[in-house]
C-alpha cells in the first residue's frame, strides 16, 4: 500500500514538473537570452520578445509563434554594439506605424547614455552606426507622447543633467530637445522610476518624477505638463540622509477601487535585511498616505528572505517589483526577487494579493508564496509576467544564475490554474495608419499590418458585478514605466475570477478623450486602435473570444451525451429489427404449415 501511494506521488510531482517547467517548448535550445523589453513587433497579435544575447551586446528580437518553440530567435532580426546595452524600449519612433526599437548603451568613461534607434520597416530591422548616436543623456529615458501626435517621445536627463523632453516627428532626424518649464530643483535620482499614467481621472496621462527628495507628480495638459504638488517618500525619508534602499515605484489598483495606488520596495538598513511593502493609497487626495504591508519574509523553514542589495548587476541593479493578476482572482500579485539572510541565494517568488481584515487603513497585503513557482529552484535574478499560450493566462519568464559558469539563462513556468477563471485582455495602439500600407476598415486579421505600435500613458478601466452581486471597479495604465528593464507587457489582462457574467462596461482614455464599451464577453482580448484621436465614437475595437474551460467541458459534455443517446437509439433500432425479422421468419413459418 506504502510503495502504490509513492509511485502515485512520484507520478504526481513528475506530472507537475512537466506541466510547470515549459522552457524546451518555449525557447527550444536557445537559453542565453536575456528579456530587456515586450512589443508586437511584426504585427501578427503576438507578442514578441527583446532580448540581449553576448553579454548585454547584442540586441535580438525573438518571434512569438504558435507552435513550439513558441519564442524564436531571428538572426535578421538582431544588432550588435560595442558597449553594454542597459535598455530597450520598443515603440514607432517615426510614425510610419512600424515598430522601432530604441537601443541605450552606457558609456563608462563619460558616465553618459548613448541612446540609438533601430528604425524599423516591414519585417525588417536597420541597425544603425554606433559611431553616431542620436543623442547623449544622463541615465535613461522615459517613453511617453508629449504632443499627443502617437509617435513616442521620451523625457530624461541631458547631458548636462537638465531634465528636457525630446520630441520626435516622421522625419528620422535627430528629435526637437524641449527644456521642462520648471521651479523644482530637486534632482532626479539615479536609477529613477520615472512613470506616465493618468492619475487623475482626466483621461491625459500625468508623469511622476523621482526625485532624491520626493515624488513629483505632473498633471498632463493639452501639451505638456502644469506642476501638481510633491510626494514626500515614507517617514520623512531622502535619500541624501538614508542608510537604506529605496526602490523602484510601481503602480497598480491594489485594492480594485478604480484609483492607482503607488507601491514602494523599501529596505530600512543598508543589507536589506529589514524589507518591507509601502503603499500610497490615494496619489490625487489632500494628505499623504502612506502605509507599511508589514510582509511577512519569514519562510517555512523560519529562514528571514530580504529584497536584494542593489549590485550593479543586470535585473537587480536596483529593487523592482512586477505586476500581474497570476491567480485570475481581480487583484494583482507581485514577482519580486529575494535574497535570504543567512546566505547568498537570491530567488523570485510571488507575492499574493491577499485580503486583510485586521489591517487599518487598507484592506489587501501581499503574501510570499514560497512554493508557488516550483519546480525552479535555482538561483535567479529576475521573473516576470507573459502569456506564452495568448489564452489570459499569465505565465513567468525567470532568470536563472549558473554559479558553475557564471551565467545566465532563460526558463518559462507555466500557470497552470486548477479552476475555470474568467479575464478580459486589452491592447490600445498607436491609432495611427500607413498609405502604403492600406486595410480595409474593421480587418484586423493575422498576417496583416495594424494601426499602430506600443503606446505609453492609455488607461484602461473596467465595471462589473461579482456572483454574490456586489460591484467591481478596476483600473489600470498601460505601459507606464520603460527604463531600467521594468518589463512592463504592452497590453492589460484583468483577471475576472469566476464570474461568468458579462463585463458591465470598459472604458479606454488616451491623450484626454475616452470612450466606453458596454457588455464585453467574458474570456475576450481586446485591441483598441483611438483614430481619429479627437473623435472616440469612430475608434475601432476588436475582439477576440477565447472560450474557457467550462465552456469546453459543457461541449465535451453535450457531446458525450448526444453520443450516448445516438448509440441508446441505434441499439434500439437495431433490437427493433431483428426483432421485426424473427416475427416475419415465424409469421412465414406458420403460413406454410397451415398451407398443408
Amino acid at each position: 500500500m506504502q510503495i502504490g501511494l509513492i509511485i502515485v506521488q512520484v507520478i504526481a510531482i513528475a506530472i507537475t514538473v512537466k506541466c510547470s517547467d515549459i522552457t524546451s517548448a518555449v525557447f527550444g535550445n536557445v537559453l542565453d537570452g536575456m528579456p530587456a523589453a515586450f512589443g508586437d513587433f511584426n504585427s501578427d497579435e503576438l507578442t514578441d520578445v527583446f532580448m540581449l544575447r553576448k553579454n548585454g551586446t547584442t540586441v535580438e528580437i525573438f518571434l512569438a509563434a504558435e507552435q513550439e518553440p513558441l519564442l524564436r530567435p531571428s538572426v535578421d532580426l538582431s544588432c550588435t554594439f560595442r558597449r553594454t546595452v542597459v535598455g530597450v524600449v520598443p515603440g514607432d519612433f517615426d510614425g510610419d506605424v512600424f515598430m522601432d526599437v530604441l537601443v541605450i548603451t552606457f558609456d563608462k568613461e563619460t558616465k553618459l547614455s548613448h541612446v540609438y534607434i533601430l528604425w524599423g520597416g516591414n519585417g525588417r530591422l536597420n541597425c544603425t552606426n554606433e559611431n553616431h548616436p542620436l543623442l547623449n543623456m544622463t541615465g535613461q529615458p522615459l517613453a511617453l507622447d508629449y504632443n499627443g501626435d502617437m509617435i513616442i517621445d521620451l523625457f530624461g536627463l541631458n547631458d548636462q543633467n537638465k531634465r528636457t523632453f525630446w520630441v520626435f516627428d516622421q522625419s528620422r532626424k535627430a528629435p526637437t530637445a524641449i527644456p521642462m518649464n520648471t521651479s523644482q530643483n530637486a534632482s532626479i535620482s539615479q536609477p529613477h522610476s520615472n512613470a506616465y499614467l493618468d492619475l487623475n481621472n482626466d483621461f491625459l496621462a500625468d508623469l511622476v518624477v523621482t526625485t532624491k527628495k520626493y515624488f513629483e507628480i505632473w498633471h498632463g495638459v493639452e501639451q505638456g505638463f502644469q506642476f501638481y504638488k510633491p510626494i514626500s517618500f515614507p517617514y520623512g525619508i531622502t535619500l541624501d540622509n538614508f542608510n537604506g534602499v529605496l526602490g523602484q515605484t510601481l503602480y497598480l489598483d491594489v485594492e480594485l477601487t478604480g484609483k492607482m495606488s503607488l507601491l514602494l520596495p523599501l529596505c530600512f538598513d543598508d543589507a536589506c535585511t529589514n524589507s518591507t511593502i509601502m503603499m500610497y493609497s490615494d496619489v490625487h487626495g489632500t494628505s499623504d498616505k502612506w502605509y507599511n504591508l508589514k510582509v511577512n519574509f519569514r519562510d517555512g523553514d523560519n529562514v528571514l528572505w530580504g529584497f536584494v542589495k542593489p549590485d550593479g548587476q543586470r535585473y537587480t541593479d536596483t529593487i523592482t517589483l512586477r505586476g500581474g493578476d497570476f491567480n485570475m482572482d481581480g487583484y494583482p500579485d507581485l514577482l519580486a526577487t529575494l535574497k535570504s539572510t543567512n546566505g547568498k541565494q537570491k530567488r523570485s517568488y510571488l507575492l499574493e494579493n491577499v485580503a486583510c481584515d485586521s489591517c487599518v487603513g487598507f484592506a489587501r497585503k501581499f503574501e510570499v508564496k514560497w512554493q508557488a513557482l516550483n519546480p525552479f529552484h535555482n538561483e535567479t535574478a529576475m521573473a516576470v509576467f507573459y502569456d506564452f499560450y495568448q489564452d489570459g493566462i499569465l505565465d513567468v519568464i525567470l532568470v536563472e544564475l549558473e554559479k558553475s559558469t557564471n551565467t545566465y539563462r532563460t526558463a518559462a513556468f507555466k500557470n497552470s490554474l486548477d479552476y475555470d477563471a474568467n479575464f478580459v485582455k486589452v491592447m490600445v495602439l498607436t491609432g495611427r495608419n500607413n498609405s502604403m500600407y492600406p486595410i480595409s476598415p474593421g480587418s484586423l486579421g493575422k498576417k496583416k499590418r495594424t494601426y499602430g505600435t506600443n503606446l505609453p500613458g492609455p488607461s484602461i478601466a473596467y465595471r462589473t458585478t461579482t456572483q454574490d452581486g456586489s460591484p467591481r471597479n478596476a483600473i489600470a495604465a498601460q505601459l507606464p514605466q520603460s527604463a531600467h528593464f521594468s518589463l512592463n507587457l504592452p497590453y492589460t489582462t484583468f483577471g475576472l475570477g469566476r464570474t461568468p457574467n458579462f463585463v458591465d462596461a470598459l472604458t479606454i482614455g488616451v491623450g484626454g478623450k475616452s470612450r466606453e464599451w458596454p457588455q464585453i464577453i467574458p474570456n475576450s482580448q481586446m485591441v483598441v486602435i483611438p483614430n481619429p484621436i479627437a473623435e472616440p465614437w469612430r475608434w475601432k475595437a476588436q475582439l477576440f473570444v477565447t472560450p474557457s474551460k467550462l465552456i469546453l467541458l459543457s461541449a465535451a459534455a453535450l457531446t458525450g451525451t448526444c453520443g450516448l443517446i445516438s448509440l441508446i437509439i441505434i441499439a434500439l433500432y437495431w433490437k427493433e429489427r431483428r426483432e421485426d425479422k424473427i416475427e416475419k421468419l415465424q409469421e412465414a413459418h406458420r403460413f406454410h404449415f397451415d398451407a398443408m
